[in-house]
């Protein structure tokens, strides 16, 4: 419904999102062609982006396309386009990691996904298969457009590992400029002051052993 307001819409909205809190998230429709050619969705970012709201797109892709060569590329291809059709600070996301081992082998380790490392190695099992074969100029030209641009990798998500959550919040929050915010600064000032408090309180005591002996 959000996609196709029009002005009235975007009033309702930034009365609904402005002054509300330090985070607001959208959970958008996962059609992939509102985010790489149609403008509606960048307009209504854009107006968004005027009421001094600090953006973020999360983007999360499920990881069993990282056991097909061939949609594993398709998933570079419109992350890398959503990321310069919007033109925001992406995270991009590969979901569902401790599902990943009963959806089918991968080829190579998950730092290879995630990091979205050499290509070749993965056009290279890609033209082992019949419908590869038929397109390997294609498929050479897609791979090198994505590694040209380097600008798509990924963080893996596996929602019972705390420490793989606690990660992906703190790319969010750098990414959306949280951290350089004035409710993180005051929090980072705070704990600066502690630490000085408990310096001073340590060359206290050394002191005072000091004058002990």
């Amino acid at each position: 419904a959000v996609v196709s307001t029009q002005s009235t819409g975007i009033d309702q909205l930034k009365e609904l999102v402005v002054g509300k809190g330090a985070y607001v998230i959208f959970d958008c429709p996962g059609q992939v062609e509102l985010y790489i050619h149609q403008s509606s969705f960048r307009n209504i970012v854009g107006h968004i982006a005027k009421w001094n709201i600090q953006l973020c797109v999360v983007s999360l892709v499920d990881s069993h396309y990282c056991a097909d060569p061939s949609k594993f590329i398709s998933v570079l291809l419109t992350s890398l386009s959503s990321m310069l059709h919007l033109e925001l600070p992406h995270i991009n996301v590969l979901s569902k990691i401790d599902l990943l081992s009963k959806m089918g082998p991968i080829d190579f380790q998950l730092n290879f996904y995630t990091e979205v490392l050499d290509l070749s190695y993965l056009l290279e099992k890609l033209d082992e298969r019949v419908c590869g074969r038929q397109f390997v100029r294609l498929n050479s030209a897609l791979v090198g457009l994505v590694e040209d641009y380097n600008l798509v990798s990924f963080y893996p998500l596996d929602v019972q590992e705390v420490s793989c959550l606690h990660r992906l919040c703190k790319a969010i929050d750098k990414a959306n400029g949280y951290v350089y915010g004035e409710i993180e600064e005051r929090t980072v000032l705070g704990l600066s002051q502690s630490v000085s408090t408990l310096e001073d309180n340590s060359e206290f005591d050394r002191s005072l052993q000091y004058q002990g002996t």
